[in-house]
């Protein structure tokens, strides 16, 4: 649907300038590309009409293609055939009815929430890794709407998106990173609570009752099954659940996508056409993509083996992270941590998460060690050594297998 006049001559999904209205249907990222993923790959008996109009529904981010086709030479290479980094993008905007109730419009939109998402090249995982809005980062150079150039800057990772939309941000992460990014995704409001109402609502386990006020969400503690709305405010707040870190709400935003990947893969949903129209409705109209992915087919050649993936197999992380040293409300990667992640990631090596392991603590590098014995059939000075593997690295994170009531 879109093209690049729509889109306005900035780099890509922004906050202003040409456009805006349609822009601010790109707000954010809460449902990820599993919900897409797993409702794409049902949707080969469409009839034509279905099939273009949905495909329509999605609009082509032209202006980030062409703004990254111009620094091609200074980005990653990609490293493993078959492996895939799409990055998928939210704001912070209160623009618009739909988005005031959760605070303020201050005239201004960064990214809110940003992961990096590393589908394996057997499609055998899939690894959703969420950077810090608060995390200081260089930012190179980028192209602002009214066509004018930024100077490179040290700032917090939500600038990017504000100051040259999505192309920004993407070189800003292939800087940190050293990961080619092939694809992006920017979700909106609107279409995530569609999502969640289109699935019957995804359940969740709340340890504490909630009462925000500024997301006018009220639950009981326990099992709860959230709609569209409550499901908005539940991901969206912060000072007023747990203990009011931005660390914490995206533990309870990669939860709450666990919860979601297995609602949309449950057969109730993709072997239901009553069920399953509705839901890549929803999810197709939210999304603004690279100009590959903008089209039902270009989704589905890229997700069609997600449905293979085992749910333990499907997790979710923050990088690595610190209070920043010069200011403790910024956040600073832990080394050599995140490079051991990052590495992981670029060489398409598994990534193990768990919820025990403590915050700060260093993972192991891993390495190939000799144990300082012989071979037990044929001992002798001549026998090669037994090798002993370390185990790789583990990451505090959690897997869509978990249960959070438990």
């Amino acid at each position: 649907m879109g093209d690049t006049g729509r889109l306005g001559p900035g780099a890509g999904a922004s906050a202003s300038g040409p456009g805006l209205v349609r822009r601010r249907r790109r707000r954010w990222v809460r449902i990820g590309a599993f919900g897409v993923a797993g409702v794409v790959v049902a949707a080969g008996g469409a009839g034509w009409a279905v099939y273009a109009k949905l495909s329509g529904n999605i609009t082509p981010d032209e202006a980030a293609a062409a703004e990254l086709a111009r620094y091609e030479k200074e980005r990653p290479t990609s490293l493993v055939k078959g492996a895939r980094n799409i990055l998928l993008i939210g704001s912070d905007s209160r623009e618009g009815d739909d988005n005031a109730r959760y605070g303020r419009d201050s005239g201004t939109e960064r990214s809110d929430t940003t992961i990096l998402l590393h589908l394996s090249a057997g499609r055998t995982s899939a690894t959703a890794v969420s950077l810090p809005r608060d995390l200081m980062v260089d930012l190179p150079g980028c192209r602002r709407q009214d066509g004018s150039r930024s100077a490179p800057r040290f700032t917090m990772f939500n600038r990017a998106f504000q100051v040259g939309g999505s192309a920004c941000t993407i070189r800003t992460v292939e800087k940190l990173t050293d990961i080619r990014v092939d694809h992006h995704v920017v979700v909106d409001f609107h279409g995530f609570k569609k999502m969640v109402d289109a699935v019957d609502g995804v359940e969740v386990c709340l340890r504490h009752p909630i009462d925000d006020r500024a997301a006018k969400l009220r639950l009981p503690a326990g099992r709860v099954t959230l709609d569209g709305e409550q499901a908005l405010g539940y991901v969206r707040a912060r000072k007023t659940l747990g203990d009011g870190s931005d660390t914490e709400r995206m533990e309870r935003q990669q939860r709450f996508l666990g919860a979601l990947v297995n609602k949309v893969r449950s057969n109730d949903v993709l072997l239901n056409p009553a069920k399953l129209y509705p839901v890549l409705d929803a999810a197709t109209s939210s999304l603004t993509t690279d100009p590959d992915l903008a089209s039902l087919r270009g989704l589905y050649e890229l997700v069609r083996g997600l449905r293979d993936i085992p749910m333990e197999r499907v997790q979710f992380l923050t990088v690595p992270r610190e209070s920043y040293a010069y200011d403790a409300n910024r956040d600073q990667l832990v080394e050599p941590e995140a490079e051991r992640l990052f590495e992981r990631l670029r060489t398409d090596t598994p990534v193990v998460v768990a919820g025990h392991v403590p915050r700060g603590s260093a993972p192991l590098r891993p390495t190939d060690s000799y144990d300082g014995s012989y071979g037990d059939s044929h001992p002798g000075p001549f026998t090669k050594p037994a090798v002993t593997v370390s185990p790789p690295p583990t990451f505090r994170g959690n897997t869509a297998a978990e249960d959070t009531c438990e």
